[in-house]
């Protein structure tokens, strides 16, 4: 048995009963079930009372909620629903379910305005504190990109959790530099666990399912859509201890997620970006209205309250000799020469190309076409 799966097979004290866990999943599963008309659909009942009376047909209108339309939608839903056999599915997916009590809840999710009744899981990573959300369009620039990735990764290397939605663009950018670095990454979608969208992300999908965390509230087999997008950056936003906006359009999923943000409480950073690119109006607006800018690690580490120290290696990481630690302090955000680098380090060109040797051999820089960038 997998910790995921300790949910359902021998729930933890003070957790539900194996039959009322699933029993609330399969309510979740059904169509156009949002957490209001499940509040209102329990009413203080049992999940599996309120899944009897609607295979009953015993549903009570609700008004603005609960039509008899949709109530006979449900009806023919559940009694074509097998309870048992989503168990097995669960199992042989390798899906989890964590309830408020569970030792895998997340403790943020307590005291948030707008809590789900249960989560989805895969993954083998434990809580993770604190945690960064790093958030931005999907039509990045490579200017977004390349900041996505140094903050990704900086974070990782320091331990601290990158946490964001799977999305393309910066969502995606960030989350593999954090993985590359060995960091914790938690990743909240927006479909069920067993759906991965987009398609293009599904490496890093499978990656942070095996040793990373995956969350998502809604039940395998949910396809997604637009209105769980929103749905899902909540929980972004609920899971990370500081918001981090690299580039954001006028409109968009990142400033929705920013609202949610300020609605809990928690502290926003925005990235400045070119004044002339559609990219960056979001973020640039939000630095007009008062966010903190962001320019690198050390603001989003002061912002949470800690030391802008260097971080120390993390395991399995190679030791960098001292001209190989110089160099890569020298190469920037953007490509440069070993005519440059030569130029500038003070290092004979022996030492600096034995350094440069060093760093593209660890991984951390490359070499196109004569040209020098970080990885």
């Amino acid at each position: 048995m997998t910790p995921d799966q300790a949910s359902v097979a021998a729930p933890g004290a003070g957790s539900l009963s194996r039959d009322e866990v699933l029993h609330q999943a399969a309510l979740v599963a059904l169509p156009d079930l949002g957490p209001r008309r499940l509040a209102a659909l329990q009413r203080g009942r049992s999940a599996a009372d309120t899944w009897a009376d609607i295979i009953a047909s015993r549903l009570e209108p609700q008004p603005g909620l609960i039509n008899a339309e949709l109530a006979k939608r449900w009806t023919d839903h559940a009694r074509r629903f097998d309870v048992a056999a989503f168990a097995e599915s669960l199992q042989r997916h390798h899906i989890g379910i964590v309830v408020p009590g569970d030792p895998l809840w997340p403790e943020q999710l307590n005291s948030d305005p707008e809590p789900p009744a249960l989560l989805f899981t895969q993954g083998t990573l434990g809580h993770v504190t604190p945690c960064v959300a790093i958030v931005g369009t999907r039509r990045c620039t490579p200017y977004g990109r390349r900041v996505a990735r140094q903050l990704g990764a900086g974070l990782a290397a320091r331990g601290i959790g990158v946490v964001s939605g799977l999305a393309l663009g910066i969502d995606a950018e960030a989350q593999r530099a954090a993985f590359g670095e060995g960091g914790p990454v938690v990743g909240v979608v927006g479909s069920g666990l067993d759906v991965v969208y987009p398609r293009a992300n599904t490496r890093l999908w499978s990656d942070i399912a095996a040793t990373g965390r995956l969350w998502s509230e809604f039940a395998p087999g949910t396809r997604p859509a637009k209105w769980r997008f929103p749905a899902r950056n909540r929980l972004v936003v609920a899971l990370a201890d500081v918001v981090v906006v690299v580039e954001s359009g006028e409109r968009g999923g990142s400033l929705h997620t920013v609202e949610s943000a300020i609605d809990r409480g928690v502290d926003v950073l925005a990235v400045p970006g070119p004044i002339d690119s559609e990219a960056s109006v979001g973020t640039n607006r939000l630095l007009v209205q008062g966010c903190v800018p962001c320019t690198g690690v050390d603001d989003v580490l002061v912002s949470l309250g800690l030391s802008c120290a260097s971080p120390a290696p993390l395991a399995g990481q190679p030791q960098l000799g001292e001209p190989a630690q110089r160099l890569i302090q020298l190469i920037g955000s953007e490509p440069t020469t070993t005519g440059a680098l030569a130029a500038v380090s003070g290092l004979g060109i022996a030492a600096m190309m034995s350094a440069l040797d060093e760093l593209i051999g660890a991984g951390l820089v490359r070499d196109i076409g004569g040209w020098i960038e970080r990885a």
